[in-house]
C-alpha cells in the first residue's frame, strides 16, 4: 500500500507548477517504486521497443495481449514506416497519442527509463545494442540468435550478469508443452542413456545472384542499419534477405539454432557447456551477395560422450526438430505440437516427484513479465541461449575452415588453431565498438 501511495503522490507532484511552468505527468517506471528489484503486481511494467519490424512488432503485440500487465511508452527503429506503425499500435493500446519515437537507439537509451525493453534487430547489431541496453540496467526480452559471433555472445552474457538484469531470450519453444514434455522424457532417461542427438534445421535459402543497386528509400536510415557492418550500396535487403548474407547472419543455421539446438541442450543437460570437437561441411553459393550455406551438416562431440549432429532437415531421417537417441529408443519433437517416439508408450510416461522437473512456462511473454516482477530467472536466460547459438557458430567455423575444431567449453577458446580462433570475433566498422564489460 505504501508503494502504491508513493507512486500516486509522485505523479501528482510531477503535475505541479514548477518555476511558473506546468510540468505534465509522465509514465514513471514501476522499478522506481519497487523494493529489492521487485515490482508490485498492481503496477504495469513500463516497456519500450528497439526494432519494430516483423519480429519486433510480433513481440510487442504479444506483450500487449497481456492487457494490463504492460504499458509501452516508446519505440525505436531506423525505418520511419516501421516506427509509425509501432507508434500507432501503442497509441491504440494506450488510448492516447503519447508514444515517443526514436530513429537512433542511443537517443532512446539516453532519454528513456523503462522497466524493460523488447529487442529485435538484425544479428550483426546484437553484440553492441544488447550489451548497451544491459549496461543501462534495463530488463530485456531479446530475440534469438543472441549473437553473430562468439565474442559478441560472451560480451552480452557478461554485461547481463554484471548488471544483474532479468533476461528472456525469444526461444519461445521452451514455453510449448510438446517441447517441454519431450525434453523431460529425454533428461529423465525414458529412452535410456542419451548417446546421440539429431537437430534438423530448415534447408538453406536458395537466393542467388546480386540484386541491382537501388536508391535508399526515404524512410530508411541505411547508414544506421549497417552500423558496425561493412559499408555497401543498398540492394533492397534490409528487411528480410539480410538473413542470407554472412555479414549480417548465418542463414537458417544460426536463425534456427536458437530454437532446436536450445531444445536439444535442454533435454540432454548440456545447457551450460559446449562441444569439445566440431567437424563438418557446408554447401555455399558460388556467386552473388547471398553467401550463407544452402546446405550444412556438422557433428559435435561432448566431453560426456554425447554426439550431436546438426544439419538441414532434408539430410536427416526425421527432418525438422530435435531427436534424442538413447540406448532404449528415441523421442522427437518439432513445431506444430509434434512429438513422437520409437515406442508410443514412451509418450505416456509420467515424470515422478523425485525426478528432474524442467522449468515450466505456458506463455513466454508472461513468463518474462512475471520474472521482472519477482526477480527470478526466466525460462530462457542469457547463458543457455548463448550456449545454444555457440554450437551453430562453432559449426560455421568448422565448415568455413574445413577443419576439425577443438573447443574448450570452460575457457571458451579454440585449442591449437590460431586461424580458426580469429573467427571467434570480427572487426567492426568504425566508430562502432563492443562495450567494455
Amino acid at each position: 500500500m505504501a508503494n502504491k501511495s508513493s507512486r500516486r503522490e509522485f505523479v501528482k507532484r510531477s503535475a505541479a507548477v514548477v518555476a511558473g511552468a506546468i510540468v505534465l505527468p509522465q509514465i514513471i517506471p514501476s522499478s522506481a517504486f519497487g523494493m529489492g528489484g521487485r515490482i508490485a503486481p498492481s503496477d504495469r511494467i513500463v516497456m519500450g521497443a528497439i526494432g519494430t519490424g516483423s519480429q519486433g512488432m510480433s513481440n510487442m503485440r504479444d506483450f500487449l495481449r497481456l492487457k494490463d500487465a504492460v504499458q509501452f511508452v516508446a519505440v525505436c527503429d531506423v525505418d520511419a514506416l516501421h516506427l509509425a506503425k509501432a507508434k500507432e499500435t501503442v497509441n491504440q493500446a494506450n488510448k492516447n497519442s503519447d508514444c515517443r519515437t526514436y530513429g537512433d537507439y542511443r537517443e532512446f537509451l539516453e532519454k528513456e527509463k523503462p522497466d524493460a525493453v523488447s529487442l529485435a534487430l538484425p544479428d550483426h547489431w546484437h553484440g553492441i545494442i544488447y550489451s548497451e541496453v544491459a549496461n543501462k540496467k534495463f530488463n530485456v526480452y531479446g530475440e534469438k540468435p543472441i549473437c553473430r559471433t562468439i565474442k559478441d555472445g560472451q560480451t552480452i552474457v557478461n554485461t547481463v550478469k554484471k548488471n544483474n538484469i532479468i533476461w528472456q531470450t525469444g526461444s519461445w519453444q521452451r514455453s510449448l508443452p510438446n517441447f517441454h514434455h519431450g525434453a523431460e522424457l529425454a533428461i529423465n532417461g525414458r529412452v535410456g542413456k542419451i548417446k546421440y542427438i539429431e537437430v534438423g534445421l530448415p534447408d538453406g535459402n536458395k537466393c542467388i545472384g546480386t540484386p541491382p543497386i537501388q536508391e535508399v528509400p526515404a524512410e530508411l536510415n541505411w547508414e544506421m542499419w549497417l552500423g558496425p557492418a561493412l559499408k555497401v550500396p543498398y540492394r533492397g535487403v534490409s528487411h528480410w534477405d539480410w538473413r542470407w548474407i554472412l555479414d549480417y547472419s548465418g542463414g537458417q543455421l544460426t536463425d534456427w539454432a536458437g530454437h532446436h539446438v536450445d531444445i536439444a541442450n535442454w533435454g540432454a543437460g548440456l545447457e551450460h557447456t559446449g562441444p569439445v570437437e566440431i567437424s563438418g561441411a557446408g554447401v555455399y553459393p558460388v556467386e552473388g551477395i547471398y553467401n550463407v550455406p544452402v546446405e550444412y551438416d556438422f557433428l559435435c562431440k561432448y566431453a560426456n560422450g554425447i554426439e550431436m549432429r546438426v544439419a538441414n532437415a532434408s539430410r536427416l531421417p526425421l527432418g525438422m526438430g530435435t531427436t534424442w537417441h538413447g540406448d532404449l529408443g528415441w523421442v522427437h519433437v518439432d513445431r506444430g505440437n509434434k512429438i513422437s517416439a520409437s515406442d508410443p508408450k514412451i509418450l505416456d510416461e509420467v515424470i515422478g516427484e523425485n525426478e528432474i522437473k524442467l522449468y515450466k512456462s505456458e506463455n513466454h511473454w508472461q513468463n518474462f513479465i512475471d520474472c521482472v516482477r519477482s526477480g527470478k530467472p526466466t525460462i530462457a536466460p542469457i547463458e543457455v541461449a548463448y550456449r545454444a547459438i555457440s554450437v551453430a557458430l562453432l559449426g560455421e567455423i568448422a565448415m568455413t575452415t574445413g577443419q576439425t575444431i577443438k573447443w574448450d567449453p570452460d575457457k571458451e577458446e579454440i585449442i591449437g588453431n590460431p586461424r580458426a580462433g580469429r573467427m571467434l570475433s570480427r572487426p567492426y566498422r568504425q566508430p562502432w565498438t563492443l562495450p567494455t564489460v
